[in-house]
């Protein structure tokens, strides 16, 4: 192991490894099977990297997520570690030249997209790479019980084959004791070493509060904890709203959405890792990578879809080992939205069928074609052309995406166009004159050698590689070029980015995958259960709760969640609050902050008195959320 912490040393410049991120190393570099359950946050990516440049050869490593294989190769490239990334969209040829890449270009790791494990083609020639380590991320996906499962994952089973004298590295950070057996059986790895962190986070206080106004008492927490926080919201629009609604009730916040540019991603990101805002309002976007140690409070001011997410979510704060605070916000009301939004927009097989045709006849794809077609999608055009209901398309889009036969990037993308206007000669002047955007102009020429014709669509990711210069300087240049009317010049903000990765055949592509449909539909009904669970079970631990949902016994109560506090107080006390709110209500109806107000008591020891009374009939709420005495 001195060369592993050589290596993290190094390239990471960390002195020790984390948790159990040295055992499962010394596994994985002892050639055996690996099964590694790590907490989010864990560093599971460590677990392959260190084993990758420890040893020869090339470490192929299988990751269904791609916003995070991009993330990955371009901070390893930053570190000068040699990274490839084939996912879907990537054409035939191009595929073809990054394997050749790998098997002559002293390359360290491949990540690659599940769905291309679907290409035969693809098969043959991972045979004749010279791979140590099969690293499989997000192992979960091979599992039909497991969230987010993909038929795709059931391909790697065939590189067991290929591969038999090669370690597979099998990494999850939530897998229920159902899923982690039938990722060792599918991946043929029953014998593998076991490595698995307790889901116990005993620093996480993990607090459900019955309220009536949210942002009251989100407020209340972020002003007793002024420390770096999160706020999770279920859509883009609640986002802003949210953060907007912090800032005028005194809160720094920002916000972060898939909705967003790359440079607003980065300004809003920065505004929070800095503690330049103590908040940032976000939807289940953000979070891929973080880890920001410090910090002390999560809050969900929505129900999540899962237990599994929520977990993920709430395990983001306190990872410095001190006291931190995941805070689910619930009212009323909340159930039966959760079921509006988690189960009436699940489609069904007529559904599916009818989106997935329609996506063909959007983009003018014809029957028998359309494989590797990529296409800029905008969501809300889309259904208001065909009028359908937005959720439920985006959940038809989600299930085609996570069966690999469409691949949705919901990264925000900007569609530029630009085609010149004056003959190459003025052009040619005007670069003798402005001698500080000649490489980026000569750049983008010989690139699209068609551009003075008809327009072209520009990379500039591309273009900055090849002119070193940024992509906001190219911007700009284009912005000055447009203006002295040298070209013609749009650019068009786009949702996202839809890629075919099969020939369009409609009813016979939905047939095959309509069974998985049914076992997922089923799946998400018994998650959302399993949250309501969770929110309304008020006589037992919270983190028990959690731990019991991923197979684990805790014999003590944590002492610092919702429930635990709520043991703690004094039974005169309650029936003190009890008194006065009784008191206070014989004068006129009240919400509960006047009450809080009144009786100064914390708010928690009020809404307990308050259900209290509700049950035993004593008072009833009315519509303006106010509380009276029964008569």
């Amino acid at each position: 192991m001195t060369e592993a912490l050589q290596l993290l040393k190094k390239y990471w410049n960390h002195d020790n490894f984390r948790g159990l991120q040295s055992e499962i190393i010394e596994s994985v570099l002892a050639q055996k099977d690996t099964f590694a359950q790590l907490p989010t946050g864990g560093g599971k990516s460590i677990c392959y990297q260190i084993p990758a440049l420890a040893q020869e050869g090339l470490t192929l490593v299988i990751s269904p997520l791609v916003s995070l294989i991009k993330d990955q190769i371009e901070n390893l490239q930053q570190k000068g570690i040699k990274a490839i990334g084939i996912t879907g969209g990537i054409s035939s040829d191009e595929v073809s030249n990054l394997l050749d890449n790998c098997q002559y270009g002293n390359y360290k790791l491949l990540y690659l997209s599940p769905e291309r494990l679907q290409s035969d083609w693809i098969l043959d020639r991972l045979k004749n790479l010279p791979i140590h380590l099969i690293a499989v991320d997000e192992a979960h996906c091979i599992s039909q019980w497991g969230n987010d499962f993909r038929p795709a994952y059931l391909k790697i089973t065939n590189l067991k084959e290929h591969f038999p004298k090669t370690p597979i590295l099998a990494l999850t950070a939530s897998a229920t004791p159902r899923v982690k057996l039938d990722i060792l059986r599918i991946l043929k790895i029953e014998d593998a070493a076991i490595f698995e962190k307790s889901f116990d986070r005993d620093n996480i206080a993990y607090m459900v509060f019955d309220v009536e106004d949210k942002l009251y008492r989100m407020v209340q927490i972020l002003q007793k904890n002024p420390q770096p926080s999160i706020v999770y919201v279920r859509n883009r629009k609640s986002c802003i709203e949210i953060s907007r609604q912090l800032q005028q009730s005194g809160i720094s916040a920002t916000y972060y959405h898939g909705g967003l540019s790359s440079s607003e991603k980065n300004k809003n990101m920065t505004l929070w890792t800095s503690e330049k805002t103590q908040v940032i309002v976000a939807t289940n976007a953000f979070g891929m990578g973080i880890d920001k140690g410090n910090v002390k409070t999560v809050i969900h001011i929505q129900l999540p879809d899962s237990m599994e997410s929520y977990y993920q979510e709430a395990g983001r704060c306190g990872r410095n080992g001190q006291k931190a605070f995941a805070v689910l916000l619930n009212s009323p009301s909340d159930y039966r939205h959760a079921e509006g939004q988690f189960l009436a927009v699940l489609p069904d097989k007529a559904f599916l069928t009818k989106v997935y045709k329609k996506l063909n006849s959007y983009f003018k794809i014809g029957y028998g074609e359309g494989i590797n077609e990529s296409f800029i999608f905008n969501l809300n055009e889309f259904c208001a052309q065909y009028e359908l209901p937005v959720l439920k398309t985006y959940n038809s889009i989600q299930f085609l995406d996570r069966q690999g036969i469409v691949t949705h990037s919901q990264e925000f993308s900007e569609k530029i166009t630009v085609q010149f206007l004056i003959p190459s000669k003025e052009v040619l002047r005007y670069m003798s004159l402005n001698p500080h955007q000649e490489e980026t102009i000569v750049t983008i020429l010989r690139t699209y050698p068609g551009i003075y014709e008809v327009p072209a669509t520009l990379n500039l990711s591309l273009i900055g590689k090849k002119a070193q210069t940024t992509q906001v300087q190219i911007s700009g240049i284009l912005e000055q070029l447009q203006k002295k009317e040298i070209i013609s010049y749009r650019a068009v903000g786009n949702d996202s980015t839809i890629i075919f990765n099969e020939v369009r055949e409609d009813e016979r592509t939905i047939n095959r995958v309509s069974k998985f449909l049914v076992i997922q539909n089923d799946l998400k009904t018994k998650q959302l259960e399993s949250v309501l669970n969770y929110v309304s079970t008020k006589d037992v631990c919270k983190s028990k709760l959690i731990l019991a949902y991923f197979g684990e016994e805790k014999k003590e109560n944590c002492g610092i969640c919702s429930y635990c506090i709520a043991l703690k107080k004094q039974p005169a006390k309650e029936i003190s609050v009890t008194k006065q709110i009784i008191s206070a209500l014989e004068q006129n109806p009240l919400d509960s902050r006047s009450l809080e107000k009144i009786t100064q008591q914390p708010s928690n020891q009020v809404i307990f008195a308050l259900q209290e009374l509700l049950e035993y009939n004593v008072v009833e709420i009315l519509p303006n959320n106010q509380y009276r005495l029964k008569n």
